[in-house]
């Protein structure tokens, strides 16, 4: 397991500036990957199902966070809590070497469905990156459960790591934090888009790395992913940008709607089917 583990962070990364790379989610799982701001009950819904229901058991990881007390109150006011799920464990810490220990990934192991909390990616990146934890959420994806996020918990899941600045979340290319979980491979996840005005952000990443597809998903909008294929669900639009497949002229970027589906590996709008 760590040898796939390794190649598949490995492999995502050194894709992501080639002409060859390809886009891709996990082949079993799910990723539900929101763009911050107020979740509507068709994305809470979306991720309770996939996770197999409330009688299922989640974690929550809310590391991007500044705090360390992650108690009953934190759990009490959470979605999950408030959608009727009982069985919630709580993952943070900010030592990679507990990170990397089997006691603290044990509620991983049994884990349907994981959702992580927004804040500023580099946190998540500097505490869980490489470690025995980043493993075992890849494991949960493999045992075709789903992992969520929202805002910082959006951006971690794709291979390019933007605004990763520990300076600052204006920044969209920093050096020592470009690296993603790699959920999502080839794929650079930006978030707020709309609502921040960031529609032409991603362009910066892109002209260094052609390669990836740039996903800009805006507030109470998400992208539900698995394998090939993402649908949008949500109130508002997701934008694409890609130097595989240039628009017309003067457009900058695409943009879908909720309904609408994307193949990741052909990179182009496909026509809905019953996704699952």
């Amino acid at each position: 397991m760590r040898i796939v583990f390794v190649t598949v962070c490995l492999c995502g990364w050194l894709l992501a500036s080639t002409a060859s790379a390809q886009s891709m989610g996990p082949q079993n799982g799910t990723l539900l990957i929101v763009g911050g701001g107020r979740m509507g009950k068709e994305i809470v819904q979306e991720f309770v199902d996939r996770a197999g229901g409330i009688d299922s058991p989640f974690v929550l990881v809310p590391g991007a966070n500044a705090g360390e007390d992650w108690d009953e109150k934190y759990v009490a006011k959470s979605f999950l809590a408030r959608a009727g799920a009982k069985d919630i464990s709580v993952l943070h810490t900010r030592d990679r070497v507990i990170a990397n220990s089997e006691e603290f990934v044990a509620p991983l192991r049994r884990a349907k469905g994981v959702w992580i909390d927004g804040g500023r990616q580099w946190r998540l990146a500097d505490s869980y990156l490489g470690t025995r934890t980043h493993c075992e959420l890849f494991c949960v994806l493999c045992r075709g459960g789903v992992i969520g996020g929202s805002s910082a918990g959006a951006t971690i899941q794709g291979s390019y790591l933007v605004r990763g600045a520990p300076e600052g979340n204006t920044v969209m290319m920093a050096k020592g934090h470009e690296v993603g979980f790699g959920f999502l491979n080839c794929a650079a996840i930006d978030q707020h888009v709309i609502a921040r005005k960031r529609e032409d952000d991603l362009a910066e990443v892109l002209d260094t790395y052609p390669g990836l597809l740039g996903i800009g998903i805006d507030e109470g909008t998400a992208i539900v992913v698995t394998g090939r294929r993402f649908k949008v669900i949500g109130a508002s639009q997701v934008v694409i940008h890609d130097r595989y497949w240039p628009k017309v002229a003067d457009q900058k970027y695409e943009l879908l709607s909720a309904g609408d589906e994307f193949d990741l590996c052909c990179r182009r709008k496909v026509q809905s089917s019953a996704m699952r």
